[in-house]
């Protein structure tokens, strides 16, 4: 096995959706001996977003781009490898404004690229990152889940399901901002969910 771990947080240390997601590979690791994981912390290392200037950059024919128009791809291209040689995924993710963090949404969009991730056909878009295992760790201050007020989980299955990655299971931390009381019950209510995910 081979994981890839996003943390989205935009804290380098102590992000709950980091300690979620910790908990997820601790748990694959145990469960997969010999496993790798490879960690992205996009608090280190932000990927740039996606502005005018690499846009034109993406839609230069490779053998005409300027020398900055390729660095520029290619810092993208590094992240598409990076996915497309690791078969398990564990996505770190804060809530952030009812959102996700711009940190994970200029990794998605990094990623996300017409003939390489995805591509359309005539019976419409096909995702070319198949077989891939997802586990999406969410810290929460509040208590979304099954809720009107949740847009991560619905963006997120569907970008993900766009790029192929169907299989998906989400770990929910939720009311970490409610007090001790309500901390330790959502912590506890992600590990529920994890050891669900593995039965």
């Amino acid at each position: 096995m081979n994981i890839l771990q996003i943390n989205a947080s935009a804290r380098r240390e102590g992000a709950n959706s980091t300690r979620v997601a910790n908990s997820v590979v601790d748990r694959l690791k145990a469960a997969n001996p010999g496993a790798q994981v490879t960690l992205r912390d996009l608090a280190v290392t932000p990927h740039p977003v996606l502005d005018e200037t690499a846009l034109g950059a993406l839609f230069t024919p490779v053998d005409q781009r300027t020398p900055e128009q390729a660095a520029r791809v290619a810092l993208d291209d590094a992240l598409i490898a990076e996915l497309q040689a690791h078969d398990t995924l564990v996505l770190g993710v804060p809530m952030y404004n009812f959102g996700v963090p711009v940190q994970l949404k200029s990794w998605i969009d990094a990623i996300a690229r017409v003939g390489v991730t995805f591509r359309y056909t005539e019976k419409g878009p096909e995702g070319l990152l198949k077989g891939k295992k997802v586990y999406v760790a969410l810290a929460r201050g509040g208590l979304y889940r099954d809720t009107d007020k949740d847009a991560q989980v619905p963006y997120l299955k569907n970008v993900l399901g766009f790029l192929g990655m169907t299989d998906v299971s989400f770990i929910y931390a939720e009311g970490l901002a409610m007090g001790p009381a309500a901390a330790e019950k959502g912590f506890a209510q992600a590990h529920a969910d994890l050891e669900a995910a593995f039965a």
